[in-house]
Formats: structure tokens, C-alpha cells, sequence
């Protein structure tokens, strides 16, 4: 690594040392409490994948770069240099941890492995060593948001052929339009994700609950996290959040993606509008009569698996188990406390990867799989496309026997008229 790379990355690191992330690198006393914490090392038993060897890796730098006794007695102070084989420790640190926090609920000192991790991603961006593809989906989504008369008419044909579909889950008046978009004052801004499953399943059931709601332009997900780009991940965000002013809506409600509910709702500031999630505002209709749902619909027992940035990053808990109890008489937990529930091994930018990250989560999502079939449910809900995504992934893969369904899709195929 030449030194002018060398300089700028540790300029990328110091701008990172807040109070929070000082406090990080400085207290771990590497207790063991969060060795089993971590899925992947539960999975594969190597010592690599334990949270404090992670945090580790990033400590070292920190030593050699930012305290005087790394600086004046590298041995000692146990530090180490910013080289190309440090890049890809970080590489293999951040991208075989999905950002899950379990360790983090362990931890005694609350040491955040997600915001270690962070410094990691910003590191190998600075030295062009992230994974291409995501860098790709990020830049594509900032040049939706710069150009949306380019993709404007496109969208709408979409949307278009996708009513007929709502309709069939939801019959509406003939002069309603099944699918709002651009409608200044309306209640609640629905951010959908790519694709009609996103889509068709949500517009049904604000449809039943007579929402006043709109559709927004704008995909969901940020790649700017999942790469751990701080400077795309807030493009990507102003979009939605310029869009919600722009309307003057209520309430933005994001659909089943775990890191842009998390996004959203933690890093937008003060804005004019609520941040909700899918379920919190499905829950709400049927806390508050605004639909019904055909409880006998589902007779198989169905469990439920809490995507992390959703539950333990984002604290929707009760929601989902309150929307299944008008599902089902036969709820499975996975665990007595939800908060130390397994990650699925897919979040962290892991499934956007795809093909080239597939064996990796298999392997390292064994304890997930046990944790499935030792409920005995056949039906697997869940809400998050990445979590979705892996579950169906590890389905296949280990023959589990289960179904994977959306809990969105759940409540739109239940509707009572």
C-alpha cells in the first residue's frame, strides 16, 4: 500500500472516532461473553468469527494510528499497519458479519460490533477493496433520484398493470384508484421495494383499511449500508425523505426491508413525518377495527423469525406477534426472548451479493436451520426481503419442510371484505 493511500485512510478512520466508537475501541476486556454469540461462529466454530476477534482487527489499527504507546511500541501495544493484507482482514471481518447485534445484547459493555464493522467498510471503500457490485446498486439508486423524469413514465406503466392484481385481493369502488402515486396530502407514504410482491400485497391492505395513502417513486433499500457508504447512504435516504416533503404526508411507512426501516427511522433527524414499519401499521389497523382478517385462513403452525435490524436493531417486537394472533391459534416461538433470536446469516449486504456469498451462508446459518425445525411449524413468516431471501435460500438448501412467506402477504391474503 503506498503512503498516500495509507494517509487517507487513516483521515477516513479518525473521522469516525465519535465518542461512541472511542468508547468501542477502548473498553472491550475481551471477557468471552460473546462467543457464541455470533451465528457464524456457532455455525463453523472458527475462532475468526468471534465478535471481539472482528472488533480486534479494527482495535489493532486504532493502536497503531490513534494511541502513543501503538505509535512508539507497536509490539507492546499490540498495533498493527494499514497494509493490503490488513485490508483483507477487514475485508473478510465486515463482510462475514451481517450486522445482526446479537453479540452486542451479550456483550456486558454494549460494545456495538455493527459500528466497528462501519469503520471496516469505510476503510476498504477508501482503498476501492468493497465489493463492486453493491458500490454499482448504490450509484444506480442516487441516479434514480437525479433523474426521475427518465424513470417516471416507465413506473407508472408498471404500477398500471399491477391494479388489476390489487383489485382481485381487495375490491374497491370503481372510481378509487387501487394504486395512488403523487397524492399531495395524503396520509401515510408507502416506500415499496422493487416488484409486484412488494407492492400488490400492501396496496390491499391499505385499501381495506380506506388509507389515505400514496405510492412512492423510490426503491426501499439502501446499498449505501450495506456497503457502508456514509455519503450514499444519506443520498439514497434524502430521496424518500424529499419525496415526504414534497407531498407533506403524515407518516412515511416502509415495507419489509430491515436495514431501510433501520435507516429511515435512525439516521433521517427530525423530519415532519412518522417512520413506521409495515407490520407497526398493519398491527395499528387491527388494533384499531380497520380491517379484519380469516383467522381459520392459515390451519397450519406457523412461527415467526424477527429480522434484526427490524427487532433487535429497530424494536419492533409485540407488533408481529400481535398480527399473529389474528392469524393463527398455533404461534411457534423460536426462542422465549425474541431479542436473542438468531440472525438469519443474510443481512450486511450477504444476500446482495448473491451467488458468490451462497455457500458462505449456508454454512455459517446451521444454528438458524435447528432453530427452524425444532418448532415443528410448517409455515416460516417473516418481514424483510434479505431475511426472506436467506430463509428461502436455507429452505432449499437443507430441506426444512417449511413455507416462507412474507407477514404482509399473510394479512393481505386473510382479508375479511
Amino acid at each position: 500500500m503506498d503512503r498516500e493511500t495509507a494517509d487517507n485512510l487513516i483521515k477516513l478512520f479518525q473521522g469516525k472516532l465519535n465518542e461512541a466508537m472511542r468508547f468501542y475501541l477502548e473498553t472491550c476486556t475481551r471477557c468471552g461473553v460473546c462467543t457464541k454469540a455470533c451465528h457464524v461462529y456457532a455455525s463453523m466454530g472458527h475462532i475468526k468469527y468471534i465478535a471481539a476477534y472482528r472488533h480486534e482487527i479494527v482495535r489493532r489499527i486504532y493502536k497503531k494510528y490513534f494511541k502513543r504507546r501503538g505509535k512508539l511500541w507497536p509490539s507492546v501495544g499490540e498495533a498493527k499497519e494499514l497494509t493490503d493484507i490488513a485490508l483483507e482482514e477487514l475485508y473478510e471481518a465486515a463482510y462475514s458479519c451481517t450486522g445482526c447485534r446479537r453479540c452486542m445484547v451479550y456483550c456486558p459493555f454494549g460494545i456495538d460490533t455493527q459500528m466497528l464493522m462501519s469503520i471496516a467498510k469505510l476503510l476498504l471503500i477508501g482503498a476501492n477493496a468493497e465489493p463492486e457490485i453493491l458500490t454499482m446498486l448504490a450509484d444506480t439508486s442516487i441516479e434514480k433520484g437525479k433523474s426521475m423524469e427518465v424513470f417516471k413514465e416507465g413506473f407508472l406503466a408498471g404500477v398500471k398493470n399491477l391494479e388489476a392484481e390489487v383489485v382481485k385481493k381487495w375490491k374497491i369502488e370503481a372510481e378509487e384508484n387501487p394504486i395512488p402515486v403523487e397524492v399531495e396530502g395524503a396520509d401515510l407514504l408507502y416506500v415499496a421495494l422493487a416488484g409486484a410482491h412488494s407492492i400488490i400485497p400492501a396496496a390491499a391492505v391499505f385499501n381495506a383499511a380506506g388509507e389515505n395513502w400514496t405510492l412512492s417513486f423510490f426503491e426501499a433499500v439502501n446499498f449505501g449500508a450495506f456497503v457502508g457508504d456514509p455519503t450514499k447512504t444519506k443520498l439514497i435516504l434524502d430521496r424518500i425523505i424529499n419525496e415526504a416533503k414534497g407531498l407533506k404526508v403524515k407518516e412515511v411507512c416502509i415495507c419489509e426491508c430491515g436495514t431501510a426501516y433501520r435507516v429511515m427511522k435512525q439516521l433521517s433527524g427530525s423530519q415532519p413525518f412518522k417512520v413506521s414499519s409495515i407490520t407497526e401499521v398493519h398491527a395499528r389497523y387491527l388494533r384499531e377495527d380497520r380491517i379484519r382478517v380469516d383467522k381459520l385462513k392459515f390451519k397450519e403452525g406457523i412461527t415467526y423469525h424477527d429480522p434484526c435490524q427490524i427487532a433487535r436493531n429497530g424494536g419492533v417486537f409485540d407488533e408481529p406477534r400481535f398480527i399473529l394472533q389474528y392469524l393463527t391459534d398455533d404461534f411457534r416461538e423460536m426462542s422465549p426472548d425474541p431479542r436473542y433470536n438468531w440472525c438469519c446469516g443474510g443481512g450486511g449486504g450477504l444476500v446482495a451479493l448473491g451467488e458468490d456469498t451462497l455457500d458462505f451462508r449456508m454454512k455459517s446459518s446451521k444454528v438458524k436451520v435447528s432453530q427452524v425445525k425444532e418448532t415443528g411449524a410448517t409455515i416460516l413468516a417473516t418481514a424483510c426481503e434479505n431475511c426472506h431471501t436467506q430463509l428461502s435460500n436455507l429452505n432449499d438448501h437443507y430441506q426444512m419442510g417449511v413455507e416462507v412467506k412474507f407477514l404482509s402477504s399473510m394479512v393481505a391474503d386473510a382479508l375479511v371484505q
